[in-house]
């Protein structure tokens, strides 16, 4: 569960954004607003990267434990983004395991197989050992959601991951990943400008001045 309680964000000491929000296992929250409202930057607070100028108070917990001091590696805080951000030097399923924290599979084999089952979830068996920069962007885009779930993280960020997919692919890509997400029982805050986004999302919406 994430807690956001009575959370300010300001920008030079004045504040620019508040709210108080309960986000369950499995449930999405939806930050809507217009562009520097803050959305971005309440997710880079949760996400423990906030810099100067900004900066947050309030409580920020997740499974009732505030993270305020907590380094931004060590929060579980998985985060996606409009663009992939794949390593291109990278195979596609070296991408994924490095995400995959140390100690979560007993060798090489079984970290295979593990990625392996993760992109045969998002019907992509069998690409472990291709080039990302072969990938088409919806291939890349759903590469990038399985990277964040392989670093088993407590709360997922979209910051408008799908904004820049076209309009057919933007429909399945959107579902794959609030399908995926939900059946891992991640809570997630969706920031977006996109009504169809919200609605695909299917929980509460926050919207912000």
């Amino acid at each position: 569960m994430l807690n956001l309680e009575n959370v300010v964000i300001y920008r030079d000491d004045k504040p620019m954004l508040q709210l108080s929000a309960e986000v369950a296992k499995g449930e999405v929250l939806t930050v809507m607003g217009p562009s520097g409202a803050g959305k971005s930057t309440l997710l880079q607070a949760i996400a423990g990267q906030l810099q100067a100028p900004f900066s947050v108070s309030g409580q920020i917990k997740i499974n009732h434990v505030a993270i305020n001091d907590v380094s931004a590696h060590l929060r579980k805080v998985g985060i996606m983004y409009q663009d992939a951000l794949l390593f291109e030097h990278m195979t596609v399923g070296e991408n994924i395991a490095f995400a995959m924290p140390d100690n979560s599979h007993k060798n090489k084999q079984m970290k295979y197989e593990a990625i392996n089952e993760l992109l045969a979830a998002v019907e992509l068996d069998g690409i472990a050992d291709r080039a990302v920069n072969t990938l088409s962007g919806g291939q890349q885009a759903r590469v990038s959601l399985i990277r964040t779930l392989a670093s088993e993280p407590l709360v997922v960020l979209l910051d408008e991951p799908f904004s820049k997919l076209d309009v057919a692919l933007r429909s399945q890509i959107r579902s794959w990943t609030f399908s995926q997400l939900k059946a891992r029982n991640i809570p997630t805050v969706l920031v977006t400008h996109d009504n169809d986004d919200a609605l695909a999302a299917g929980g509460d919406v926050i919207e912000i001045i």
